[in-house]
């Protein structure tokens, strides 16, 4: 065996400096390190050797194994340096590009209302997407016949249990565990059973407010939400307030401003009537404050409610909600 393992050794110095390609090297692998290969061969025949002779050629075969592997990287080695050397650039060629991406319009806006409220001492708080019956409407006032618990509205997906319709129910969920004052905002998906379309979706963004204490008024919650209004949109806006009805708070009012689409003049965007509303508003009702265990003799408060797509249509004049959840690259690129 001693004469086989010189006669492969020497072969393999033979063979590897034939080798001048790819395919050939992988041949010279095969043919001597692979499991079937000539090296591995005389391993195979070790056991059947005389246990006297085993020592030697053992340190014999593992030699050859090594010094057969080392041809194989060298030369591997050395085919690559030759490959790429061999391709040049072309220097006609244009520069790569680097795309960046950029942070989604919905969260951009979701983020600036946030530092917006925060500066004005809101903390934060989330709650869960999927709610029971007791905190999405029970607790905040819906009586059993109110329209918002019907299929229409409402994704069910037990007899109690929902896909809260608003970010509202974070209010109970926040002063069952807290006592006040309380300042905060709640962000979060919401789910309504409607029809897609400009001006609504299945799925969108809200971001509720609330504020707790002593001797809280309506005019605390006018100058909250006008000092809101005009840090995002600017101080020239024109807005109202006109009175309208939400179980949980009374009295409530939804503000409008002008559209930014049309500039008043009346498009889809606004019905045509030249004011798009931005959000809801209003003071907390007592039997909400009794659903808690607050006095409404001690505690007064407010609460609003805003959602994020159409908050967002109006900053930056796009007139179909729907275009935020189409992830057309040419529509995101713009922001």
């Amino acid at each position: 065996m001693q004469s086989e393992i010189a006669s492969i050794r020497l072969q393999a110095e033979t063979d590897i400096a034939a080798v001048s390609t790819e395919s050939g090297l992988e041949e010279f692998r095969i043919n001597y390190l692979a499991r079937k290969g000539l090296v591995a061969g005389l391993f195979d025949r070790l056991k059947n050797i005389d246990a006297s002779q085993k020592p030697v050629l053992g340190k014999m075969l593992n030699e050859l194994r090594t010094h057969v592997q080392k041809l194989f990287d060298e030369k591997s080695s050395g085919l690559a340096s030759s490959t790429t050397k061999s391709v040049k650039p072309d220097l006609t060629l244009p520069g790569r590009t680097q795309f960046r991406g950029t942070m989604h319009p919905l969260t951009q806006t979701m983020n600036e209302i946030k530092a917006i409220f925060i500066s004005m001492g809101f903390g934060i708080a989330e709650g869960p997407d999927i709610e029971d019956d007791y905190h999405n409407f029970e607790a905040l006032n819906f009586p059993p016949d109110h329209p918002a618990r019907d299929m229409q509205d409402t994704f069910f997906i037990t007899k109690k249990a929902l896909l809260r319709t608003h970010t509202t129910p974070v209010q109970i969920r926040v002063m069952e565990k807290r006592q006040p004052p309380i300042r905060i905002i709640m962000p979060g998906k919401v789910y309504r059973n409607e029809a897609l379309s400009a001006r609504s979706l299945c799925q969108f963004h809200q971001i509720d407010g609330l504020y707790v204490d002593k001797g809280v008024t309506f005019s605390e919650l006018k100058g909250t939400l006008i000092s809101f209004i005009k840090q995002y949109y600017g101080s020239g806006l024109k807005y109202k307030f006109r009175p309208t009805f939400f179980p949980f708070t009374e009295p409530s009012a939804d503000i409008y401003i002008t559209c930014f689409i049309c500039g008043g003049k009346g498009c889809k965007m606004c019905k045509y009537g030249g004011w798009l509303e931005i959000l809801g508003c209003g003071m907390v009702d007592p039997n909400v404050f009794e659903c808690v265990g607050y006095d409404p003799e001690v505690y007064s408060g407010y609460a609003f409610g805003m959602g994020i797509e159409r908050i967002a249509a109006l900053k930056y004049g796009v007139d179909d909600l729907r275009l935020f959840y189409e992830n057309d690259i040419r529509f995101l690129n713009q922001f």
